[in-house]
Order: C-alpha cells, then sequence, then structure tokens
C-alpha cells in the first residue's frame, strides 16, 4: 500500500487557483499516477503527475497530463466525464463504510458522489458542486476528440467537508487513489495511483486505498 503526507500550505487559500499552480510547484508534495494494472488490454501510459497540499479548510489536488489525444464532450457537472480524458481522487476516512468519488475532465467538469459502491450512490446537489474551486489550462468548453500530442493542467480546490470530513478535527490519516482514463477515446487506458489487484478495469475498490497523511 503506498502512502503519501500531505504538506500544510496555507498560503493556497490566497491565491486564485491558475496562480496555485505556481504555489503547489513549490510546496505540494508530487506523485505519479502510473500504475498500468490490466496491461495486456489497455497499456496505453499517458503522463500523469498529481501534486497535492492542503489548507485548514481545503485539500489541494493538481494534475498535469501529457497524452496522446484529448476529449472533452461533458461539459455539466454530474455527467459522465470518465468517457472524456479524466483524472479522478476517491477518499475515505479509514474507520466509514462511505467514500466519496471526485471526477474531473480536461475541462473541469466534475461528476461527484458520497457512495457505498459504484451502485449505490448519493449523487452530490448543485450547492456542493459550487464549493469546489477548479482550474483548467484548456478552458471550459467542450470539443470531441482531437489526435495529437497534448499539455494540459486542472487544478482543484474541494472542501474537506464535502469529503464527510469535520476540517475542524482533521483525522491523522484518510485512505483514497487517484486515478487516470479516458474510456472513449482511441486510446483508452486506466492508470492509478496505488496498484489496483483486480482481473478487470475497476476503480470503485477502496479495498486498494493507498493512505493519505494530512
Amino acid at each position: 500500500m503506498k502512502q503519501l503526507n500531505v504538506p500544510y500550505v496555507p498560503m493556497l487559500d490566497m491565491l486564485d487557483l491558475s496562480s496555485a499552480n505556481f504555489c503547489l510547484e513549490k510546496y505540494a508534495h508530487r506523485e505519479y499516477i502510473d500504475s498500468v494494472n490490466w496491461p495486456q488490454s489497455y497499456s496505453y501510459k499517458p503522463i500523469v503527475v498529481l501534486d497535492i497540499a492542503r489548507s485548514d479548510k481545503f485539500l489541494y489536488l493538481s494534475f498535469f497530463v501529457r497524452e496522446n489525444s484529448i476529449r472533452a464532450v461533458a461539459d455539466k457537472d454530474g455527467t459522465p466525464v470518465y468517457t472524456d480524458s479524466c483524472v479522478e481522487f476517491f477518499v475515505k476516512q479509514e474507520d466509514s463504510p462511505i467514500y466519496t468519488n471526485f471526477e474531473f475532465n480536461c475541462i473541469a467538469t466534475c461528476d461527484a458522489a458520497h457512495r457505498v459502491s459504484r451502485q449505490e450512490k448519493t449523487p452530490f446537489t448543485p450547492t456542493e458542486y459550487a464549493q469546489i474551486r477548479r482550474y483548467a489550462s484548456l478552458s471550459n468548453k467542450p470539443f470531441t476528440e482531437k489526435s495529437g500530442l497534448f499539455i494540459w493542467q486542472v487544478c482543484v480546490s474541494i472542501p474537506f467537508s464535502l469529503m464527510g470530513i469535520d476540517p475542524d478535527s482533521l483525522p491523522t490519516k484518510v485512505l483514497g487513489n487517484f486515478y487516470k482514463c479516458a474510456d472513449a477515446t482511441q486510446n483508452k487506458h486506466y492508470l492509478s495511483w496505488n496498484p489496483i489487484d483486480l482481473p478487470q478495469p475497476e476503480f470503485h475498490c477502496p479495498q486498494f486505498f493507498g493512505e493519505l497523511y494530512l
């Protein structure tokens, strides 16, 4: 099981997210989303870098992606962004059966829910979506698939409260995983930060979450 320490960087709250990217490069913890869990069927491996840090009430994630072909059809929150060029963060408290998934395509459209499983979920409300700050280097206009070599970034600020975590009493550790996928593209792939030992692609598997120390 992988582990990471989330640095405390309170100055992030004073920055817009495009500027926060530069701050995260200097102060955040850096990881790579590079586990190819099903190489026989899905061997394509884009470059995916994650910078992670926190303030008192927010978790900051900045994803840097270099990949062949990109797609961003979903432009409304709560729609299936995983079919586009997509990065994801799943998180749960250690003693809870409920986890929360945050999925963002490359124009920062979000799909999020509180879940017990892939099938059992409580989708986010518009009010909850509005609390997630987002920056996308490709702006927020949708587009069909483009072929070539592309570099893009998505930076988000997620309140701990949306993860079911009390920001005034943060746990020492939470469990989570980070993913990269693109189901409806010509270079279909399924990467994870912490490896997944299952026969078929599946991200809704808390038993394969890693440890995030706050």
